[in-house]
């Protein structure tokens, strides 16, 4: 039976302004986890696309190369060359991601999301069945008041409850922000997470669930924290960024040791990617959906 889960997190931004602070997060994320011994973020594709229900968007796909940095429960049954596949259909404010996985072919994830701009109060924005819906289990992240599982990635100054951002004047949050704070817009994601075998469905699939609610927690605290970074941003210096990232991602991947190709040492390389970070590894880029 396929686990699924229905993420709402909630942001003190526009739907409109979420979508340029989502990119440049996403963007930013990619270069910082991808290192220089061959593990990281590779972006395949990257190109404009249309849909007949959604109309045009983006068509992004990407390997996630981790084989070193899974759990070593993980490591022991698959191979050396290890990579998650990524595709995703970004047709703002509606996205679809779906994962899978280089080796074992019953390992799926697939996440639909629709962004609105309300505190989290529909209960069916994404236009789920009666079966869906009586099957999903909602959740609720709190960006500033949740705690991250890992505590090494916490940073006060991306502490929603400590930031103040000098362009928006937004922040920091206070208890029951979700119910006062003006602008707010929330981010709806229903997560399916798939591992059909034997003995490892249902301590994968609480594994894949557990990873992505961490990471979105952990993105989502970020893309507010960083909003002095995006902010002012259209959607076309976004996209430039994006190129910019893509071209110095790819080149960090091919690179031994993190050298760049001017020889200098590239040191940007996330400390969150250390062996044995479960968390971190399996969902490196699951924020790319939003």
């Amino acid at each position: 039976m396929v686990l699924t889960k229905e993420y709402r997190i909630c942001m003190p931004l526009t739907c409109e302004e979420y979508q340029i602070g989502q990119l440049y997060m996403i963007a930013r994320h990619s270069l910082e986890q991808t290192s220089g011994d061959g593990e990281g973020v590779e972006i395949v594709t990257n190109e404009p696309c249309e849909d007949p229900e959604h109309g045009k968007g983006q068509y992004t796909e990407k390997r996630i190369h981790l084989s070193s940095r899974l759990p070593y429960w993980i490591q022991s049954i698959c191979p050396r060359v290890f990579y998650v596949t990524e595709k995703s259909w970004n047709f703002f404010p509606f996205t679809k991601t779906e994962y899978t996985c280089s080796f074992v072919p019953k390992l799926n994830v697939s996440i639909q999301t629709k962004y609105e701009n309300n505190n989290g109060s529909s209960d069916n924005c994404l236009h789920l069945s009666e079966e869906k819906l009586n099957s999903r289990i909602i959740e609720s992240i709190d960006i500033a008041f949740d705690e991250l599982v890992n505590n090494k990635h916490y940073k006060r100054e991306e502490d929603p409850k400590f930031f103040k951002s000098t362009k928006t004047n937004r922040g920091p949050l206070v208890e029951g922000w979700r119910e006062t704070d003006k602008p707010i817009m929330c981010s709806y994601k229903l997560v399916d997470a798939s591992f059909e075998v034997f003995l490892l469905q249902s301590k994968v699939e609480d594994f894949i669930q557990r990873s992505i609610r961490d990471v979105l927690l952990l993105g989502h605290r970020q893309a507010f924290a960083w909003v002095d970074e995006w902010f002012g941003m259209t959607i076309e210096d976004v996209r430039a960024y994006e190129r910019k990232i893509q071209e110095e991602t790819n080149n960090k991947l091919k690179q031994p040791n993190g050298i760049t190709e001017n020889g200098a040492a590239n040191n940007t390389c996330d400390n969150s990617l250390e062996k044995g970070a479960p968390e971190e590894a399996l969902s490196t880029n699951l924020e790319n959906n939003g």
